[in-house]
Order: C-alpha cells, then structure tokens, then sequence
C-alpha cells in the first residue's frame, strides 16, 4: 500500500474542503482500505469523518426517515423501527457481507462501493472501468456479469441496501464546497459511458452526508430476496427488492428493483405494469416473474441468471401474499 498523510475532520465542511483527487474521505474503511491494498486507488491523504456530528443514527423525522451515512450497516440491520417500516431496507442490510464487516461498513460507504468484477480488481488486468479499451468479460469469464444496461462495461452493482432504497424511491444527501444537494437515489447512480469511470454522480469534492426515505403508507409491505453463491459475505448472484401497496387485496403501487443483473440497481418496469391492478395469486406473480427478464441480455455464460432471476422474483410476490 502507498503511504498517505491522515487527518481528522470534525466538521462537514472541513471534510469537503480537503476532498479532491488526492484526498480521499475515511469512514468505516472496508472497501476504500481494501481498494488501496489492491492498488485500485493511492490517495496521498485520507481524511476521518467519523467524528463529525450528525453523519450518523437513525431517525423519524415526520414523513421520512432520515439515515446518516455513518450509519453501520448492523445499525440498520437491528433498529427494530426500521424493521416495522422500512423491512425490505432491513431485510437488505441483513443480507449484506459477514456480521464483523457489518459492524465497520456505513451507508455512506457501501453505496459507493466499487465493482467486484475480478477483471476490475485483479492487478495488472487494465479493463475498461480502469481507463482500459474494452470490457474483458465480453470474451471472457462472464458468469457473475449484467443481463440488462451492460456496455462499455458489464460489471454489476455490488449494493444490497441500493437496491432496496430503489424500491422505497429514497434521496440521497451530499455536500460539498458549492452547497448542499439532494437528489433521488435513481440519480445517483448512472449506467457506464465513455470519460466517465465512475459507478455515481458523485464528485471528488462531495461526500455522502445522509439518506432520506418517504414513510410508506400503512397499507406497504416489502421484502428482499437474494441468491449469492455463499451465505454470509457473498455478493448478489441475483436479487429483488419488492415494495407494494394494497388498496384491499388489489395492488395499488409496485416498485420491483433488482440487483446483481446490471451495473446499476436495474428497476422492473415490466414486472410493475404486470402487478399493479392485480391480486397476487400465481397467474400475476408468473406474469410478473416473467416480467422481469424481458429484455435481457445474457452473455456466454451467464445464462442461468434468467431463469434464477424468475424464481427470485416469484419468491419475494409469494412472501407478500
């Protein structure tokens, strides 16, 4: 690991005013330390924003929940209020790395995390999400990579809690030396294109400071499901998160999000438009399974994520019943 200088913020604005392309933002460490061991990132400085009031805790501020972005992931994994409202982002946290990682890693950090292609973090293999002329899973090892908005790179998104603040229409919170910003978590994220190596819109002088999620109405109920090749630490194969809303036994409001098949949280319109309207018995949650695939675009071994990604989906509809 190159050596780096390291400092302490106590302040927001003291953070944002040390940011830029050699001074890196330092929270819980798990992936920015582990991204410098690997040689993916030499910041010459790291800045401590763990001491800085009001980036952390969970709370109900009228009609959203505020999340800090200090927040661990155990944080939201435990908060029994966060469960009765807000189960598919509980459910997801829960879902997320081993119990120890969960404990360090914060919101803030887990929504910027980079991809776990093994093109991208294996040294030396200089890809396209690297500054590289192509995409090596294209003709390579691509049984882990996207079915849907691949191209120039088909890494998928590694967050589980994303994918749940999808369904639950969350904002994301930032500062920087120009202001503050808010804008929805579909915004955040953005698909690969050409001079832009980045999974975010986020700047090199902005950081995280929180997360806003509207208070679903009384009648929503959500779930997340998700197949990983290990249970614990192990990244999304496939994943769904579900948030509906019932109006009597008729779907009202669908969100269906799903995780693992794309390089960004990939929303199911189709899969929407087949439940709203509907009551959930197993003709619609088949429709909407089926739903969910279309469009897809499997590479040369990667093919079973279409059939994986049905069964999933139908799984998380028959929970909701």
């Amino acid at each position: 690991m190159k050596a780096f200088a390291y400092s302490r913020a106590s302040r927001i604005e003291d953070a944002v005013a040390a940011l830029d392309d050699s001074c890196r933002p330092l929270a819980g460490g798990t992936e920015l330390l582990r991204l410098m061991k690997a040689g993916l990132a030499a910041p010459e400085r790291l800045v401590s924003i763990r001491g800085i009031p009001g980036l952390a805790g969970i709370e109900r501020r009228g009609g959203s929940w505020h999340l800090g972005a200090l927040s661990t992931l155990s944080e939201l994994a435990q908060n029994q209020a966060l469960g009765e409202h807000l189960a598919v982002l509980q459910q997801a946290a829960r879902g997320s790395a081993s119990p120890q990682l969960r404990r360090m890693a914060t919101l803030g950090g887990n929504l910027v995390q980079r991809p776990r292609c093994w093109y991208f973090r294996k040294e030396g293999v200089h890809c396209w999400l690297k500054g590289g002329d192509r995409c090596f899973a294209v003709d390579g090892q691509n049984q882990q990579h996207a079915l849907f908005g691949g191209g120039p790179c088909y890494a998928v998104h590694p967050s589980d809690p994303a994918v749940a603040l999808l369904a639950l229409e969350a904002k994301v919170e930032t500062a920087s030396p120009r202001g503050r910003r808010q804008m929805p978590i579909a915004d955040f994220f953005r698909l690969p294109r050409q001079e832009a190596w980045s999974e975010t819109v986020l700047g090199r002088e902005e950081l995280i400071t929180g997360v806003v999620v509207p208070a679903p109405p009384k009648a929503a109920q959500g779930v997340y499901v998700k197949v990983a090749e290990r249970a614990v630490w192990g990244f999304a194969l496939v994943s769904v998160a579900v948030q509906l809303a019932t109006d009597g036994d008729a779907v009202r409001q669908a969100r269906v999000v799903l995780g693992g098949v794309a390089p960004v949280p990939w929303r199911s319109a189709g899969a929407e438009e087949a439940l709203i309207g509907r009551h959930l018995t197993d003709e619609t949650i088949r429709d909407a399974a089926q739903a969910t695939t279309e469009g897809a675009e499997p590479m040369s071994q990667n093919g079973y994520k279409v059939d994986l990604l049905r069964g999933v989906v139908a799984e998380a509809l028959r929970r909701l019943r």
